[in-house]
């Protein structure tokens, strides 16, 4: 059994498992949002009190770790340690406290891991499709054709600095126009634009507008998987979340705590995709680059 972890700008999620001609066949799963991208400064990096809570969920997986028969642990980080200043030293403090040794992947790691994850539960298996992976510090976008990766693109804009660099919903608008309006440029600049891709959306924005969708009680993955949600259902409930407060969208049945200010700024890029690309639906995955480097790690 192997372990992996996937220190995200928004969540801290650790995966146990193995794999089996393909398939993963999970032995446990935690997550926890500690919001590591929080008060991000540019000019020193990641704030004292989000390193803090980072480090207390990663003690507690390596613990669960340490309890555990495992074989091989691969730890990865994304966004947020690849744009902070105080990264190593940050890591460095990681691997004493906790033995954990964190590798931080490139975008283009990332959005080729995300892919491999995400399509892994994806019946069928789209032979065409744009991948979206909406994130707390990136949004990685990832085209598809003739089962072939053709593009990928990362840009550093996630729900958690859309949050909190106090963008009006107008300016917010102007930033998400910009990545899409830059990624219709290079598809079109690859000859790939006038194809009719199939949208598939992974990472917790969309998950959690699928559990909204379903009015899940309780999270299932297997309810998730494969789930669609139409764009007119997706333009309604961002209706309906803009005239309520935060406290009150967390009180919503498939909310995810913590996301309440999070999914406004997450189901803007979703809108704004696939209104660019005339995508009627989005197909959900609730795996994504966790188990693409699960995938990874027991086929090396």
């Amino acid at each position: 059994m192997d372990a992996v972890i996937d220190v995200g700008s928004n969540t801290i999620r650790m995966l146990l498992g193995s794999c089996h001609h393909g398939k993963i066949l999970p032995h446990s799963y935690q997550r926890q949002i500690t919001r590591l991208g929080g008060d991000f400064s540019p000019q020193t990096g990641l704030s004292a009190s989000a390193m803090e809570r980072a480090l207390i969920t990663l003690e507690s997986y390596s613990q669960i770790i340490a309890a555990t028969d495992i074989s091989q642990v691969r730890a990865v980080a994304t966004a947020v340690l690849r744009r902070a200043k105080n990264r190593s030293s940050f890591l460095a403090r990681i691997a004493a406290e906790t033995g954990l040794n964190i590798e931080v992947i490139g975008g283009e790691e990332e959005g080729r891991l995300t892919t491999l994850g995400s399509l892994s539960v994806i019946d069928p298996t789209p032979d065409t499709a744009i991948v979206i992976d909406i994130g707390g510090g990136s949004t990685e976008l990832i085209c598809l054709v003739e089962g072939e990766i053709r593009l990928q693109k990362s840009y550093p804009l996630g729900v958690v600095n859309l949050c909190e660099e106090y963008f009006s919903t107008a300016q917010r608008q102007q930033q998400i126009n910009s990545i899409v309006q830059q990624f219709n440029q290079s598809l079109q600049n690859a000859g790939l634009a006038e194809i009719n891709y199939q949208l598939i959306g992974t990472a917790g924005t969309i998950t959690t507008l699928a559990a909204i969708h379903l009015q899940l009680q309780k999270y299932n993955q297997h309810l998730i998987n494969n789930h669609e949600i139409s764009i007119d259902w997706l333009a309604n409930i961002q209706e309906k979340l803009e005239l309520i407060s935060v406290p009150e969208r967390e009180q919503l049945i498939g909310m995810e705590k913590g996301r309440g200010d999070l999914i406004l700024p997450g189901l803007q890029i979703l809108l704004t995709l696939m209104s660019q690309f005339q995508c009627s639906a989005v197909k959900v995955s609730d795996y994504g680059l966790l188990e693409g480097v699960m995938l990874q790690l027991t086929e090396s």
